[in-house]
């Protein structure tokens, strides 16, 4: 069965802990084992970008996670204008590596605008069903 789950959060530190922790309580509740480091990664390297980025003080950062039998797909929306992209990763630098992250550990990424202000940044995740489907 399907599941769809998403959170506000505010625009403060622990605010990435948090949505890391909702990610993963969404993948047990749907029963899904497959992939769980991955996606706590990229959720924690999203939601960062967003809260660091992408949010002006006093607005939130909503996270969605979608699960169905074939993949799972996590959302992190913000009111920033900006498009980002990925950049290739300074040895020496301390930050810079998110996004470069998301592209190498999930199956797909990308950007969506949003209605009124901000965009979407998600990252699809192909998962192995428990079951094969009937045929």
């Amino acid at each position: 069965m399907p599941i769809s789950r998403e959170r506000l959060f505010e625009r403060r530190r622990a605010s990435v802990a948090a949505a890391r922790a909702f990610v993963v309580e969404v993948l047990r509740a749907a029963g899904v084992e497959d992939r769980v480091e991955d996606v706590r990664l990229c959720t924690s390297e999203l939601a960062t970008n967003a809260l660091r980025h992408g949010s002006p003080p006093g607005r939130n950062v909503l996270v969605r996670a979608e699960v169905d039998e074939m993949r799972l797909r996590i959302e992190v929306h913000d009111a920033g204008a900006g498009r980002p992209g990925v950049r290739t990763p300074d040895d020496e630098a301390a930050d810079g590596r998110g996004l470069f992250l998301v592209a190498h550990l999930s199956d797909d990424w990308g950007v969506s605008s949003r209605t009124g202000v901000g965009k979407a940044v998600w990252a699809e995740f192909k998962l192995v069903p428990s079951t094969p489907p009937p045929y």
